[in-house]
């Protein structure tokens, strides 16, 4: 009797023993988890000084802004890219400052473009390019885009408007000085590039 007692009372303390380090690891994970949440919460948060006054601000989510960076990004490429002037030096500006947001389908367009002389046509005819934004649209989930825009050349003798549609896709990369927004458009083709006005000028 005295040893089945005994037994029963080492069951009881072995099933103790082993709740107790149960709930222990629970605890401590929980503890972990509602430790790493303040962390997180706290880096969210930046203090700037104003006047010797701490003033908090509130660091935005990186997935809140990406749609809108993306758009950017589309944006500034393609003005880079077909708003230029008669003037060498600042096409071969426009034109790297491009390059560091394309791969090298963009890198193939400029190329294509050179050999049929296209920029040496700018400037023998003292085109100006603008180019106006209509619309993007995004497939966040593919990260595909499609750029709807319309391209006005100024010429002595017209002035063209032109409908350009292009499409690409898009890559997170490391933001950089020449890439602030860290996307890089992948796969950068022309879908349409096509007259709606040509307006002769008066020369006379």
């Amino acid at each position: 009797m005295i040893i089945k007692n005994i037994e029963a009372k080492i069951r009881l303390a072995t099933i103790v023993a082993i709740g107790s380090m149960v709930m222990s690891l629970i605890m401590g994970g929980m503890i972990c988890i509602y430790a790493y949440k303040l962390v997180a919460n706290a880096y969210r948060h930046i203090y700037v000084l104003d006047n010797n006054i701490a003033l908090a601000a509130s660091q935005t989510d990186l997935s809140t802004n990406r749609p809108a960076q993306y758009r950017g990004t589309i944006d500034a490429f393609h003005s880079l890219f077909f708003s230029l002037t008669p003037d060498d030096k600042y096409i071969e500006y426009q034109l790297k400052k491009a390059m560091y947001l394309v791969d090298e389908s963009g890198i193939e367009q400029m190329n294509n473009l050179k050999e049929n002389g296209y920029f040496n046509s700018i400037l023998s005819s003292s085109s100006v390019l603008t180019l106006q934004t209509d619309s993007i649209t995004l497939d966040m989930p593919h990260k595909y885009f499609r750029y709807y825009g319309k391209l006005k050349i100024d010429r002595r003798s017209s002035t063209v408007i032109r409908s350009l549609v292009t499409e690409g896709y898009l890559k997170d990369i490391t933001p950089s000085d020449n890439n602030m927004n860290g996307v890089l458009i992948t796969n950068w083709k022309t879908l349409e590039n096509k007259d709606l006005e040509n307006v002769q000028k008066n020369t006379f």
